[in-house]
């Protein structure tokens, strides 16, 4: 793949968006294409985003425990308009417990609190390979 645009997106009510900053940062910095919506995004917003931009995979940040819900509805939209190849991966507070739930949704992958951004660069790099 030529070319790789992620959309990093902060879902729900909560306005602290450091990490989701720091990973598009990253991201950026490793060579990927980056779109930050900013804070209170909602699932429609998210994947209006995604599709506007053509991006190939979209980031989730959740904070406020409504990841489930939150990651669910933006996987379900996106397959909903046509975009379900769009890879979905997210981070935030989540308990390791939710983990099968939201792998069973169609995330691909989630990363923990404390995940260093090159775990998550390293990943992105294996998922999307440049040709």
């Amino acid at each position: 793949m030529s070319r790789v645009r992620v959309v990093v997106a902060k879902l729900g009510a909560d306005d602290h968006d450091r990490g989701a900053q720091v990973l598009a940062r990253a991201l950026r910095d490793a060579g990927l294409e980056v779109v930050y919506t900013g804070v209170r995004q909602t699932p429609a917003q998210v994947v209006a985003t995604v599709i506007q931009e053509d991006a190939t995979a979209v980031g989730l940040s959740v904070l406020s425990g409504d990841h489930l819900a939150l990651f669910a509805e933006t996987v379900a939209l996106l397959r909903d308009h046509d975009a379900g190849e769009v890879v979905v991966f997210g981070g935030g507070v989540i308990p390791a417990a939710d983990l099968p739930a939201l792998e069973a949704t169609g995330v691909a992958k989630v990363f923990v609190p404390g995940s260093p951004t090159s775990a998550i660069v390293a990943w992105a790099h294996a998922t999307f390979p440049k040709d």
